[in-house]
């Protein structure tokens, strides 16, 4: 059964928790311009008590963590929860994580990269709809606020409730700028040439958003998304190789997911993993590790490790279509909220 949350108005209360990196704890001033940007949209926000917090690599025990997200979802008065970065560590929660309590208290739970540990986890074992999506420090913490694509999409999911279609944005931007050093001024942008087709054909099913190398740490656990008849969206980071992507397509394959998705979305990678200039390796690894498979792919997507980025809601039905002439449509057949 699937659970959707109820939507984000204006004067709701949004929490902000740090599962698994600290990095909110070196950046002060980037928090704040992300708390800011949060209350200029309309709405109040809480801080949990132990987002601050950093342990080596960590943003707190795994106690002091688990804490913050029961507060939170326990809280009536808590409307949302938005995290402050991704990590390494969120998958060190799902064994203790009271899932009860969440299916009990259903919120808007998004973040993106490992926070995917928590939205596969908590989708898959309570059927609350989670939202691979904008963070407090890399998005809402951006000189200016969010960028207009992330925020439009942003405002038609979770605030007005919209089926929304998921279109490329106009333009994309990986500069990098140190937080609360260098970053006093827009980094600069490209224009986009948008999602391209590998493979044309017509797919629905659910979407299952996320980052691959956090999802494949999930593999052969109760918390690894059931991918029957889903709409796989995936995407990773700066620090990957080809090699590295491709070692995770094949572990899809060899695990089954190929064998169980209806179609493939992949989010468009760094100029530095390094496909910007050789784009045939991503389309040939793709092509291989899905051979023998008939399903549309689209790659080249704006979401996860992408700025500007589009909201994904894991669950939801959604609709693939893309056509050997290069059109794409990917829609939510429904919204991804309640009124």
């Amino acid at each position: 059964m699937i659970i959707r949350p109820k939507r984000l108005q204006r004067g709701d209360t949004i929490g902000i928790v740090s599962p698994s990196a600290g990095i909110a704890a070196l950046c002060p001033r980037r928090l704040q311009r992300g708390i800011s940007e949060l209350e200029r949209l309309g709405f109040k926000v809480v801080v949990g008590k132990n987002a601050c917090k950093r342990n080596e690599y960590m943003a707190g025990t795994i106690e002091e963590r688990l804490e913050d997200l029961y507060e939170m979802f326990a809280n009536p008065e808590i409307n949302a929860i938005i995290t402050t970065i991704g990590g390494t560590c969120s998958h060190q929660l799902l064994e203790e994580l009271d899932y009860e309590l969440i299916k009990n208290n259903p919120k808007i739970l998004m973040g993106y990269s490992d926070i995917t540990a928590l939205h596969a986890a908590i989708y898959q074992q309570t059927g609350l709809v989670t939202f691979l999506g904008p963070a407090v420090l890399p998005q809402f913490g951006e000189y200016g606020g969010l960028l207009p694509y992330t925020k439009t999409y942003f405002e038609a999911v979770l605030v007005e409730a919209k089926a929304v279609e998921i279109n490329s944005s106009d333009c994309w931007v990986f500069e990098h700028l140190k937080w609360d050093i260098e970053d006093n001024r827009p980094r600069s942008s490209l224009p986009n040439s948008g999602m391209k087709v590998l493979k044309s054909g017509c797919a629905t099913g659910r979407i299952i958003a996320g980052n691959m190398g956090t999802l494949l740490l999930l593999a052969g656990t109760p918390y690894f998304p059931n991918m029957d008849g889903a709409i796989l969206c995936i995407e990773d980071d700066e620090e990957e190789t080809p090699a590295s992507i491709d070692r995770y397509l094949t572990q899809l394959r060899q695990i089954g997911v190929f064998r169980q998705i209806h179609g493939l979305v992949v989010g468009r990678f760094h100029p530095s993993v390094g496909f910007q200039h050789q784009p045939e390796l991503l389309r040939d690894m793709l092509l291989r590790s899905t051979r023998g498979y008939d399903f549309p792919i689209v790659y080249d997507a704006d979401f996860g490790h992408t700025d500007p980025l589009a909201i994904l809601p894991n669950g939801i039905h959604a609709e693939l279509k893309a056509t050997d002439e290069g059109s794409i449509a990917f829609r939510l057949l429904v919204p991804a909220v309640e009124q």
